[in-house]
């Protein structure tokens, strides 16, 4: 039975009484469950000053000194995407590689997949695996075959020994929306299947916690259609989220991005009521938390080996560029919404390496920083950070017909990663007409546009139409990577310049 969970704000300490479910053994089992989601980067965020996996680890290690019933969860995202992840070292980019090792390191126990998971090709999906210490747990995600993944159970339940000998049963299922779709991966239903899972560990748990990596709409859905299930830890969305749901009121739990905030949840399991209550605190992670010393050690070992495979690459990454005098605002909630100083920088740039282009056309989803750069110095890494996948500006002619319809298309995308950002190109509140350079949009005119080629090959939502072999668009020329070409902007831009110095973490 659960009782209605009360959510507190930040606090570190956590009782220590344990627990189990006979007469003889009869106590208060106290279980910590230390929740993060989406974790792209194995360093702090936001200038330094939150998130950071080395003060994540501080703070699990204050946990497990106060209770060792102490857990540490991943409910999806951390293989891709990251900056560091696309440093390739012989040929191969780390693809997660540096993340396995540093939650390794940190002490993770389970996790679910999240649909980035499956950004990877197979072979190096499959060694992220086999490199994972902690157990990785799917109910509805499998091979091609359909079958589980070797070592993934469906579900798994694990026993928390008491003080004094109690034993209470911890069920978990994970749970995966189906996005980011590869050849190597099949999907079922995640609220049936979740249903079929828990049917299943009825009578075998005392308590069943799903891992989810699911749109908040479907959490909800899990937990009014799966009342047994007593606490829902999620993650996709990328902003904390605390909500009850269904006829038992299911709390769910989603922690922010990066590691700027993790929950900590106390399950206290009384054994002869059968009755668990949860107290859950949303903690901030922040400079104040120091780093641990041996995850940090891992960390700086990693950020190095991926700053040389740049340096391999021609980048500097270290390197200080420029002092910005206003914050770059890279957030996934702002860039695929709206036009930033940062999607601005972009496209002033992309205008610039296509000389006498008309407009300039690239799509939000390319940015995948997800972090606000604050004022000051902005290096190398940064711009690597912002736009990890790189490419090319492409210079290409387009009619005004398909133009229009390209524009169209972005504006539907809205929230979305196909939502376009733009460069000479306004619409009009009142009709919705397109304006290039201040004029209407003409479908007998072929413009010349500024382009970054991941647009041109089709794979966007929406814009499959948009390639190369499509009426009404011609190649000019390949331009320079886009990011080659935001370091040159930023160098140009009437702010003070700086000496390359190392970051602190080097």
């Amino acid at each position: 039975m659960k009782l209605f969970p009360k959510v507190c704000s930040v606090v570190l300490q956590i009782a220590v009484t344990v627990t189990f479910a006979t007469p003889v053994l009869a106590e208060i089992v106290n279980i910590n469950l230390l929740q993060l989601n989406d974790i792209y980067e194995i360093t702090p965020v936001e200038g330094g000053t939150r998130g950071g996996l080395a003060r994540v680890a501080t703070l699990r290690q204050q946990l497990y000194k106060e209770n060792p019933r102490t857990y540490t969860i991943l409910a999806g995202d951390a293989f891709s995407p990251s900056a560091l992840g696309t440093a390739k070292i012989n040929g191969i980019p780390l693809a997660g590689q540096q993340m396995v090792a540093v939650m390794n390191t940190l002490g993770f126990d389970y996790a679910t997949f999240g649909n980035h998971e499956f950004d990877l090709p197979e072979n190096l999906f499959y060694q992220r695996l086999q490199e994972s210490r902690f157990r990785w747990i799917s109910s509805n995600v499998s091979d091609r075959k359909g079958q589980p993944f070797k070592g993934v159970p469906r579900s798994l339940v694990f026993n928390v020994k008491g003080d004094r000998g109690a034993v209470v049963r911890v069920g978990l299922i994970g749970v995966t929306l189906n996005s980011n779709r590869s050849g190597y991966a099949s999907y079922t239903d995640p609220i049936a299947t979740a249903k079929q899972q828990v049917q299943a560990l009825k009578g075998k748990v005392d308590i069943i916690v799903a891992i989810t990596h699911l749109p908040i709409e479907s959490d909800r859905l899990l937990a009014e259609t799966v009342p047994e299930i007593d606490i829902i830890i999620g993650g996709h969305e990328h902003e904390n989220i605390q909500q009850w749901r269904g006829r038992d009121f299911t709390p769910i739990f989603k922690a922010d991005a990066n590691a700027r905030t993790v929950y900590v949840h106390k399950l206290s399991y009384d054994t002869i009521g059968h009755n668990l209550q949860i107290n859950s605190r949303l903690i901030p992670i922040t400079d104040k938390i120091p780093d641990e010393p041996k995850t940090a050690k891992v960390v700086k070992e990693w950020l190095e080996r991926g700053y040389q495979a740049f340096r391999a690459s021609g980048f500097e990454p270290e390197q200080k560029i420029a002092k910005i005098p206003d914050a770059l605002d890279g957030l996934e909630s702002s860039v695929r919404n709206k036009s930033t100083k940062l999607t601005e920088l972009i496209a002033s740039a992309m205008l610039k390496e296509v000389p006498n282009a008309d407009l300039a056309i690239f799509n939000s989803g390319s940015i995948r920083i997800d972090d606000v750069i604050p004022a000051g110095a902005i290096t190398q890494y940064d711009v690597i950070r912002i736009l990890p996948f790189g490419g090319k500006v492409v210079a290409v002619e387009m009619n005004g017909v398909l133009l229009k319809r390209v524009l169209d298309r972005g504006q539907v995308n809205k929230g979305s990663g196909g939502y376009l950002q733009t460069a000479k190109v306004t619409q009009q509140s009142n009709s919705g007409n397109w304006l290039i350079n201040g004029k209407p949009l003409d479908f007998k005119q072929t413009y010349k546009v500024a382009i970054n080629d991941f647009l041109l090959s089709g794979k966007e939502q929406g814009l499959d139409f948009l390639n190369l072999q499509q009426v009404g668009i011609k190649l000019i020329a390949e331009k320079r990577d886009i990011r080659f070409v935001v370091i040159d902007e930023l160098k140009n831009q009437p702010t003070v310049k700086l000496k390359p110095v190392l970051r602190d973490y080097l």
